[in-house]
């Protein structure tokens, strides 16, 4: 199961708290359906993906995080990842997805970044 809480920050950042494995399924569309919400209901153009509770994500969950990510440029924002582990991050650099997306290694250096 894919577990994702949203936290709003002042004054207009919202991170998503992510837990559980980020692939193929159901369940990994959710975080696509909460991004896509955030930026077309609610106009948040500042999302963080707070990755620290992520055990696992496959090309299914790159893709996703590269889809959201141009959705939220599109729209004027920006998407961050933060919190990682080291088999999150080793993946993030091997797919080169932190070259795409800012990544920070805690959700408050990506609050700061902004």
């Amino acid at each position: 199961m894919l577990d994702i809480q949203t936290k709003q920050l002042p004054p207009d950042i919202v991170v998503l708290e992510i837990a559980g494995r980020i692939t193929i399924g159901r369940e990994c569309k959710q975080l696509e359906w909460a991004t896509d919400s955030l930026v077309r209901e609610k106009h948040q153009k500042k999302i963080i993906l707070d990755l620290s509770g992520v055990t696992h994500i496959d090309s299914t969950g790159i893709g996703i995080i590269v889809t959201s990510a141009g959705q939220v440029k599109g729209a004027g924002g920006e998407l961050r990842l933060a919190g990682a582990n080291k088999h999150i991050e080793q993946i993030l650099k091997l797919t080169c997805i932190d070259r795409i997306v800012h990544w920070n290694p805690t959700v408050s250096e990506a609050v700061a970044g902004f």
